[in-house]
């Protein structure tokens, strides 16, 4: 049984890219699968998947050690369990350096204030002495952007990293990340239910479903004109200013667990669209031009 199945990305350097769906859809799977570390008993089956033209899959455990943290970084969705309880700020963060070069401990301080003074956190030089419970959400999830970012990756995967943070951090912490791409020319891969949060910060949105892209091309066009009843069923469940409506729209149903999913289109069940071809095989993806792509029977005007 396949939890994700079918999912090509492509994130080019210094290329804002979202992942975006609901809870269950497989997003995080998707970025655990990119690092190799699938819990047991999950498996990862690819035909490629490659760094900077380095075949992962080929890689042996020591030499993704040596990927995971320097090339590519994951920020944790929950940084109060990701960081370690008992550890300073600035050991986890020096960690993430030391792991990777060979400094003296002097050295690696100082690394860490520099990452923690490039993720914006108040007083980083106090902070590095500091314990994770002794911080606010805000300021814990700058440091494990600064944790991600303090050996120079050339690929950021963010998973949920504005998730139970109020409006004005969220705010901050995705101009955080805009501004360190931009700066370093890293790309960013974010993953997120939010499709407010992309249109702020992404160029291109991959949309997820019951573990398949249903949806892909650049955000403004997405964002616009969704092609899939998926996207835009969470269009509509977007607050917008100036919107005059009792209640917001909602997708009635829930995504399918993997092993009740049916046999035609996942989304068929929830979709108001629905005809019965789409209860009978899985659309493909079809492409709709200027890099969009749908996995629709209607999308492109098709009958």
């Amino acid at each position: 049984m396949a939890l994700v199945e079918g999912v090509d990305l492509r994130v080019d350097p210094g290329e804002a890219v979202a992942l975006v769906g609901e809870s269950g859809c497989g997003k995080s799977l998707t970025a655990l699968a990119l690092f190799r570390l699938l819990p047991d008993p999950l498996l990862l089956s690819a035909s490629r998947l490659t760094l900077m033209g380095r075949d992962l899959l080929a890689a042996k455990e020591r030499d993704l050690c040596a990927v995971r943290g320097r090339e590519m970084a994951l920020v944790f969705q929950d940084p109060l369990s990701a960081l370690d309880p008992v550890l300073t700020v600035g050991a986890q963060v020096a960690e993430a350096v030391t792991a990777h070069e060979k400094i003296s401990r002097s050295e690696a301080r100082a690394r860490a204030l520099d990452a923690l003074k490039k993720v914006g956190l108040p007083d980083p030089g106090r902070r590095l002495d500091a314990y994770p419970h002794q911080l606010s959400g805000g300021m814990r999830q700058r440091v494990l952007i600064a944790m991600a970012i303090a050996a120079g990756p050339r690929l950021l995967v963010a998973d949920e990293p504005t998730t139970a943070l109020d409006v004005t951090v969220q705010a901050q912490i995705l101009d955080l990340l805009d501004g360190l791409r931009r700066t370093s020319g890293m790309a960013v891969l974010l993953i997120t239910h939010d499709l407010g949060v992309v249109a702020r910060f992404a160029e291109r949105v991959a949309v997820m479903y019951a573990g398949r892209i249903v949806e892909e091309g650049p955000v403004k066009d997405v964002v616009s004109s969704p092609a899939h009843p998926y996207t835009r069923g969470l269009m509509e469940s977007v607050p917008r200013m100036g919107r005059r409506r009792r209640r917001l729209a909602s997708i009635p149903g829930a995504v399918p667990p993997p092993d009740r999913r049916p046999p035609g289109c996942a989304f068929a069940p929830r979709c108001p669209l629905r005809e019965e071809a789409c209860e009978e095989a899985m659309p493909d993806l079809r492409e709709l031009g200027e890099g969009r792509w749908a996995r629709c029977i209607r999308a492109g005007g098709a009958p």
